[in-house]
């Protein structure tokens, strides 16, 4: 099976800190921090990250479920928001909506509603983010450079 990667960096402390998110294809790389992600600060997070990650997953399984009802959609429009808020645990995504706009010729509206009922229900990512049965960890500490004197 296809595995995908991507990294994170990260200096300093959790608030004063800063770290990039390199995408393994290399077509995106980013900075985030504190702010970026708990406040409204520049840069990206791992919610935002993950909102883009549903939104293509749902168009694609969309596109996908239309085609094997024989309809062609002209344009797939997705828009994916995920919620951070709190919980006992900590920090949480709470909620996630997706938004969807298509255009498909021939289509009835409740015929279409079945449809995109189905795709957030079998996208890889909703099926993901529903849960996952196992995380692995690897985790490696590096020794912090002296310097010579």
């Amino acid at each position: 099976m296809t595995i995908r990667e991507a990294s994170a960096e990260w200096q300093g402390t959790l608030k004063e800190g800063s770290g990039r998110l390199r995408l393994g294809s290399g077509v995106f790389e980013g900075a985030y921090s504190f702010p970026s992600r708990f406040e409204n600060g520049p840069g990206t997070n791992p919610e935002e990250l993950i909102a883009a990650a549903h939104a293509g997953c749902f168009s694609m399984a969309l596109s996908a479920i239309l085609g094997g009802a024989n309809h062609i959609p002209t344009n797939i429009s997705t828009i994916a928001k995920v919620h951070l808020g709190a919980s006992a645990a900590g920090p949480t995504i709470i909620r996630i909506e997706i938004e969807t706009q298509a255009e498909i010729p021939g289509l009835a509206p409740d015929e279409f509603q079945t449809l995109a009922e189905t795709a957030k229900a079998t996208c890889l990512v909703s099926r993901a983010l529903a849960g996952v049965a196992t995380i692995t960890l690897k985790a490696g500490l590096v020794a912090a450079a002296t310097t010579q004197q």
